[in-house]
């Protein structure tokens, strides 16, 4: 007797350490014999869910409802850090059939197969041997169809992206007054360098052109228990990353000022190593910083920016602000946009502050009106665009790789092409720059040297475009 494999979607919200867990536990669940779906064909639905604030709390409420009136309705599944923190708030919700811990979500698939054959125990059980594709099949889905038949849920990206995202470390010591993340993920884990190594090594032969390393506090890798290990950073991972694979790209995903080390910024020696850092700044006023915790000032961020411009000056540096915290006035507003427009950043991500049940920062003095905080968000993200043109202008009649992602057509149809003729791709520069050009074929995972000719909303215009060898 046949019995169809079961079919399991995955969501995520929050931070790109979910993306890159979910993407993690779509590898795991394939293995197990499991069949990536959309949410409204699952016989699982899994939510990976953030709780920054309560609004994220809100949108996972959101998701899971929805997931709940499906019919027939799935299993629904939540972890992440909303349950590590208030389990008994998301057992709660209804519809909600399991509730995982950040601490146990590396079980999850033999935790949902012990479900699942709880509740039909007649079913063979799958986890620990294939069902269809072998492992390396299941890990990497390269045709088009597939792109479209496996999809995220609630429109997400397909589980195959053009860069791997690697989950390297776990957990956060900093304590920032709003931030409720190192209740919910605990202290520093790093994972060894040698099994770093071998998981680039296997994305590499699976075909992906870039790996971006991603952590809760990346900086932090190798700083377990509070100790730095002389034989473990973030600067001895990356160096040995670049000497001991072939990984065309590699990129750092958020790392904190104090953390990043000087002298891993002669890295970008060798080109593989992205020339982009994103260095979540947070304010640009000093008295606000210190009211959020952080460990750092003004002038120490500044010193940091201008080394790595000196080491290699087509970096782009981006950021995350927050605007409205607790006790900023207008003239701390005003110190933290003026320090902003002078960092010239390529882009700054804004964020009203939300306050977050369980931080010291709910209990401060001084809360912004949300008119102010809407007023302050809307200028900051005029201050990035204008600063991010800035950058982009600087390449205009230069040459640069992009890694070719998807089709791109205003109309909204996104079918990559099967014939030759030339296609709209869009794609990312080493030094994250959205580029727009008309490629011959099918480009996908793809790294060209492209001529940029011309300014669009949000990127630059590609002309020639030599594939590189």
């Amino acid at each position: 007797m046949t019995i169809d494999p079961p079919r399991v979607a995955l969501d995520y919200l929050g931070c790109k350490v979910n993306q890159a867990e979910i993407e993690e536990l779509g590898q795991r669940f394939r293995q197990a014999g499991y069949v990536l779906a959309a949410a409204d064909q699952a016989d699982v639905y899994i939510l990976n869910t953030c709780t920054i604030t309560h609004v994220a709390d809100r949108k996972a409420r959101l998701l899971i409802h929805q997931a709940a009136r499906r019919r027939p309705r799935p299993l629904i599944v939540v972890t992440g850090c909303y349950p590590s923190v208030d389990p008994a708030a998301v057992a709660a919700i209804e519809g909600v059939d399991l509730v995982v811990s950040n601490a146990d979500k590396r079980r999850l698939v033999e935790i949902v197969e012990t479900r699942l054959l709880a509740t039909a125990p007649g079913r063979p059980r799958r986890h620990g041997y294939p069902l269809g594709s072998s492992y390396e099949d299941a890990e990497r889905v390269a045709s088009a169809s597939s792109l479209q038949a496996e999809t995220w849920t609630e429109g997400r990206s397909p589980l195959v992206r053009t860069r791997a995202m690697l989950k390297v470390q776990d957990g956060c010591d900093h304590f920032c007054t709003y931030c409720i993340v190192p209740r919910a993920r605990g202290g520093v884990r790093s994972t060894p360098i040698s099994e770093v190594v071998d998981m680039i090594r296997q994305r590499t032969a699976q075909g992906y052109k870039e790996v971006v390393l991603t952590g809760v506090a990346l900086g932090s890798y190798g700083r377990d228990g509070g100790r730095r290990q002389t034989s473990s950073s973030l600067h001895l991972l990356v160096e040995t990353i670049l000497r001991d694979t072939t990984v065309p790209r590699l990129r750092l995903s958020s790392i904190e000022p104090e953390n990043l080390e000087p002298g891993m910024l002669n890295l970008w020696s060798d080109h593989r190593f992205c020339r982009h850092l994103h260095l979540p700044l947070q304010s640009g006023c000093d008295v606000t910083l210190k009211r959020m915790g952080r460990r750092y000032r003004t002038a120490d961020y500044a010193a940091l920016v201008e080394q790595a411009r000196a080491i290699a000056p087509d970096v782009a540096i981006t950021t995350d602000i927050i605007v409205g915290f607790p006790g900023e006035t207008d003239d701390h507003f005003a110190q933290s946009y003026r320090f902003a427009e002078a960092m010239q950043f390529a882009k700054i991500h804004v964020f009203r502050f939300s306050p977050r049940r369980g931080t010291p920062a709910t209990r401060l003095a001084g809360p912004v009106p949300e008119a102010v905080k809407k007023e302050r968000a809307q200028a900051m993200i005029g201050l990035s665009e204008r600063s991010g043109r800035t950058f982009r202008r600087r390449f205009i009649g230069t040459r640069r790789e992009v890694l070719w992602e998807e089709v791109w057509a205003p109309d909204g149809d996104q079918d990559e092409p099967s014939m030759p003729e030339a296609t709209w791709w869009t794609g990312l520069t080493d030094n994250y720059i959205r580029v727009y050009a008309r490629v011959n074929g099918n480009r996908r995972d793809q790294i060209d040297s492209v001529e940029l000719i011309a300014e669009t909303n949000d990127g630059l215009l590609g002309g020639d475009c030599l594939p590189l060898p």
